[in-house]
């Protein structure tokens, strides 16, 4: 356990878990307890995924709605083809899919250009929910919307989605 001046305090035996950050349009895995994070969310989404039985986690950072919007680019990218990139990676680390739990963070509009209503934020994050729902992982808990950016920190030991953000503070999901 840390103590406030930093040092450890005596009988202290569980070291800090490794920290791994996700850049924007990048996913990571953890089996071994290490905590996934990333930053900049404003109308990007946070997926990340738990298996509370085997503690495999994992967190992807999508910025545009969908691949067929695209020409090429990478999966994780998107929210349909990184939904289900992420989903497909934390089942081959062992997490069984029938367990898996999702929650979700990001999603703002913080620049809204679009004419057609409904801002990137709110389309990405409809479509992580209909790919979700289309493959049976549950959404437990949610932070979404709103015109705030947002930092997240998955501790994949847990499944808790800590969610930071300069106006709505620090929310544990």
């Amino acid at each position: 356990m840390k103590v406030y001046d930093g040092s450890q305090a005596e009988g202290a035996t569980e070291p800090e878990p490794e920290q791994r950050k996700v850049g924007i349009a990048e996913y990571e895995v953890a089996t071994d307890g290490a905590v996934l994070t990333t930053s900049g969310l404003g109308s990007c989404v946070g997926v990340a995924l738990h298996d509370p039985h085997s503690g495999v986690g994992g967190l992807v950072h999508v910025m545009m709605p969908s691949a067929d919007e695209v020409d090429g680019g990478d999966p994780a990218k998107f929210a349909d083809t990184g939904t289900e990139l992420i989903v497909e990676e934390v089942t081959a680390a062992g997490a069984d899919p029938d367990q898996l739990v999702a929650k979700l963070a990001g999603g703002s509009d913080m620049l809204d250009f679009s004419e057609s209503g409904g801002g990137i934020g709110e389309r990405n994050a409809a479509v992580v929910r209909e790919t979700l729902a289309a493959l049976d992982v549950p959404i437990t808990a949610e932070d979404i919307g709103g015109d705030h950016g947002r930092s997240l920190r998955l501790e994949s030991r847990t499944g808790d989605l800590v969610v930071k953000s300069a106006k709505q503070g620090v929310e544990r999901l």
